[in-house]
């Protein structure tokens, strides 16, 4: 399983087919803006790393409106991407997407939040790579060295199983009702 969405955990695998709706717009990953439908582990890194620029500045990094409007944000602060940075994109569509933004260089984050800590930058940075073959794995985001005093691999599991959710299928909306209602007498008998 995988950080998709805070309210839509889902069980994930490699690769597995999604929609971008999945992941709430003004933490999308590129590849989801562009309508891939190839889900990796790169954007949980992605929104990860949004969400920590997001708890270091204390205020959302992209709040797009709309798809465009949330593109044209990540292009102003990151740059316009180069062409090796689009190889991962198969659809002609979605380059000629891109290329109609308006030419940005990529901003200097430690220009533009000086009050971060210049390794949380740096780990951001590397969070918010447009290509996601290029962007950090989860592995070397833990081991970067603005966490180096928080990892401990030893206390970093990795399940090596997928997690089956194929008896959400299997109950029926009232059975579920009736599971949580009588949950909620054995926490509060005098409601029974």
């Amino acid at each position: 399983s995988e950080i998709i969405d805070f309210g839509l955990a889902r069980p994930t695998s490699e690769n597995e087919g999604m929609t971008e709706y999945v992941v709430t717009r003004w933490y999308r990953a590129p590849e989801l803006l562009l309508n891939s439908s190839e889900y990796t582990a790169a954007i949980d890194v992605w929104s990860v790393g949004c969400i920590f620029m997001e708890l270091m500045n204390r205020k959302p990094l992209f709040p797009g409106n709309d798809h465009m409007h949330q593109m044209r944000l990540l292009i102003e602060l990151l740059g316009t991407p180069t062409e090796s940075d689009l190889e991962f994109i198969r659809s002609e569509d979605a380059r000629r997407y891109l290329r109609q933004f308006p030419q940005h260089p990529r901003q200097q984050l430690a220009m533009v939040f000086p009050h971060v800590n210049p390794l949380a930058i740096d780990l951001i940075e590397n969070m918010l790579t447009f290509d996601p073959s290029k962007r950090i794995t989860v592995e070397q985001a833990l081991a970067h060295p603005y966490l180096a005093r928080l990892h401990d691999i030893a206390d970093e599991p990795v399940c090596t199983e997928s997690f089956s959710f194929d008896f959400e299928q299997a109950m029926g909306e009232e059975q579920i009702k009736d599971m949580i209602y009588q949950e909620a007498i054995v926490l509060n008998p005098e409601f029974a």
